[in-house]
């Protein structure tokens, strides 16, 4: 089964979003959608979700699932705009809870953080299927990135998140809390077992080299020319290369913003006795 994947892309925060269709049906999910968020201001704005939107109800489309990859670092997720509007599921991993109990620690949120996932209506266990109308969607489990990354396999395509860039630029960071660059290694090369015609749609993408944006890949492609860990490459090869790599890295611009939001499902914490939602900066307290 070949499924229709509409994506958009948010220049913004280099972040692709999808809608995965059926491909004579209705029936849709929306993966990683967008909300818009200024750090200097503090604003969120709902114009990359509003896309979404308005894509999902001209074409007819019923949304069923709202998922996410993973505890994304770089944007705030629109998953409650979305749901509002068009309906649908949240889900997510079912390793979220190690991301929440690392991040509730550092945050120091009160007893209101569960650590359980319960902020999503459902958590995806390893090797799980469901579906999406007619398609068979199968979750793989492929930490190292974050312990509760998953990869989305739907009929001839699979939603990788994190994991794995365009061929010129190579995989995923993994010196976040609970990153693991062996772990890494292993789920991509789970990823990059299925078969080689298998479409892979990233999550964001950089333009190196000055070349025009692009997500889309095939598993023969990247097994063929992945800078990073193209056929051949072993594990101890690949831990060396992401470790001095990721040394030289920034931190994201949006991660303490970001992960305080998106590891509660796109809700942001209790407001404060004056009404308003306060996002926390630990100060010398991330490392």
């Amino acid at each position: 089964m070949q499924p229709r994947v509409t994506a958009f892309f948010d220049e913004a925060t280099f972040t692709v979003s999808y809608v995965v269709a059926e491909p004579a049906g209705t029936a849709c999910a929306v993966i990683d959608p967008v909300l818009g968020f200024d750090p200097k201001s503090g604003r969120t704005n709902a114009a990359q979700a509003d896309k979404i939107i308005a894509f999902v109800r001209e074409t007819g489309l019923k949304v069923q699932w709202v998922l996410e990859t993973h505890v994304h670092a770089d944007h705030l997720t629109a998953s409650p705009q979305i749901r509002q509007a068009l309906g649908g599921r949240t889900a997510i991993g079912n390793r979220i809870g190690a991301v929440q109990q690392t991040f509730k620690t550092l945050f120091n949120f009160g007893d209101w953080m569960a650590t359980d996932g319960r902020q999503f209506e459902h958590l995806f266990a390893d090797g799980e299927t469901f579906k999406i109308g007619a398609m068979d969607v199968t979750v793989l489990h492929t930490p190292g990135h974050t312990p509760a990354c998953v990869t989305y396999v739907v009929g001839d395509a699979a939603f990788v998140g994190d994991t794995l860039f365009m061929p010129d630029y190579g995989t995923a960071r993994a010196d976040f809390p609970g990153g693991d660059a062996a772990l890494l290694y292993r789920s991509i090369r789970r990823i990059l077992a299925l078969p080689p015609a298998t479409r892979l749609f990233m999550c964001h993408d950089y333009g190196p080299n000055g070349r025009n944006y692009a997500w889309e890949t095939t598993v023969a492609e990247e097994n063929a020319s992945n800078i990073h860990i193209k056929a051949g490459v072993s594990e101890d090869e690949y831990v060396a290369m992401r470790t001095e790599r990721d040394r030289k890295l920034a931190v994201p611009v949006l991660l303490l913003p970001s992960v305080q939001v998106n590891m509660s499902a796109g809700k942001l914490p209790p407001p404060d006795p004056n009404g308003v939602s306060y996002l926390k900066i630990p100060v010398n307290a991330f490392k």
